[in-house]
């Protein structure tokens, strides 16, 4: 079972991925309770952490339910980088994440996320300040490299061991890529089979379903995988792999009764976490997925979208179940959503 500093897991653990305004306690929660091994907050900017940012500092917030929890930075300053992980420290994580891997242009102009592809020195440099300015396993995020001529993923997983680090996930696309274009794993798999390597290697990028999920296990060796965008309304994901890689046989699609318990139950926690306009706001790129195969569901959710009332939404949830309560769901591809670098959501990237 792989191991992160004195963190065990379970065997081909599933990770949930960090995504900026979606991977929040309300939703870490349903994937939990799913299925989800190891989860990480919201990435968290090393220079508001010290700020005292308000939004910065409402990012530590994680319940005991998650752990094992890990909190992830990012940032293109040394000193900043080490001491945001010393506040980190301070709410009691069971890890610090580093993100080298956020491909949006606000982040990357700063010379942080996946920024720091350009430059293999730094990147080494944020990370040993951060391993070395705490007691907690640090893990890193990032991707192949800054584009097709520079995958230099082979150097820096080797590097990144060398200093420390206990756990390293690797996004199959370049930062040029973005989300764009089918993930490839093929270099993930010579890392984890590089002899050298000894730390936990988790693959991230494409895994939609539960027999993608084993093929890709067998195919490339990994120790675990991490899922982002498959789990957005749909945290059956973890618990379907689960069971797929552990029987070789499907679990049935969530029913509507659990589909609408689940919505209903992230739609309160978001609520009581963000207050009631984030809250609302924040569940609405959920509902897609939360209500997907439902037939003639447009008009749905068009007004779970636009409503703005907690008790109106509840009350078209009930008008959903009153109408499909005889419908039986059959497993459909999950669509990732799409995020362009313009309004793009990332934390370790959003997948």
């Amino acid at each position: 079972m792989p191991t992160i500093g004195n963190i065990t897991l379970p065997e081909f653990p599933l990770l949930l991925a960090p995504m900026e305004d979606v991977s929040d306690p309300p939703f870490r929660a349903v994937c939990k309770q799913n299925g989800a091994d190891l989860m990480y907050s919201e990435f968290i900017s090393s220079e508001g952490l010290i700020r005292d940012a308000i939004k910065s500092r409402k990012k530590l917030d994680f319940t005991e339910e998650e752990r094992p929890f890990g909190i992830q930075i990012f940032g293109g300053d040394e000193e900043a980088m080490a001491m945001s992980a010393r506040i980190c420290e301070t709410v009691n994580p069971d890890l610090v994440d580093i993100n080298f891997g956020c491909p949006v242009k606000k982040v990357v102009t700063k010379g942080a996320g996946a920024g720091v592809l350009k430059d293999i020195d730094l990147m080494i440099r944020l990370t040993e300040s951060v391993v070395k300015s705490t007691r907690l396993p640090v893990t890193v995020k990032t991707r192949l490299g800054w584009d097709e001529r520079t995958k230099n993923i082979e150097e820096v997983a080797e590097r990144l061991q060398d200093i420390g680090i206990k756990a390293l996930t690797i996004h199959g696309r370049t930062r040029c890529q973005l989300y764009k274009g089918e993930a490839d794993w093929t270099l993930i798999g010579k890392i984890k089979n590089n002899p050298r390597i000894h730390i936990p290697i988790f693959g991230n990028g494409d895994i939609d379903s539960a027999q993608k999920a084993l093929e890709y296990k067998d195919r490339y060796g990994i120790d675990g995988i991490m899922i982002g965008r498959a789990a957005i309304g749909y945290p059956w994901i973890f618990r379907e792999i689960k069971h797929y890689l552990k029987t070789g046989l499907l679990l049935p699609a969530p029913t509507l009764e659990e589909r609408l318990d689940v919505c209903r139950t992230h739609l309160r926690r978001s609520i009581e976490w963000k207050g009631s306009v984030v809250g609302i706001n924040e569940m609405r790129r959920h509902y897609t997925n939360y209500l997907k195969g439902l037939p003639g569901i447009k008009e749905f959710r068009y007004r779970l979208v636009t409503l703005t009332n907690h008790q109106e939404i509840e009350s078209v949830l009930d008008e959903i179940n009153e109408k499909y309560i005889n419908y039986t769901f059959d497993h459909l591809p999950i669509q990732l959503v799409n995020y362009h670098e313009k309004h793009e959501r990332c934390s370790i990237n959003i997948e």
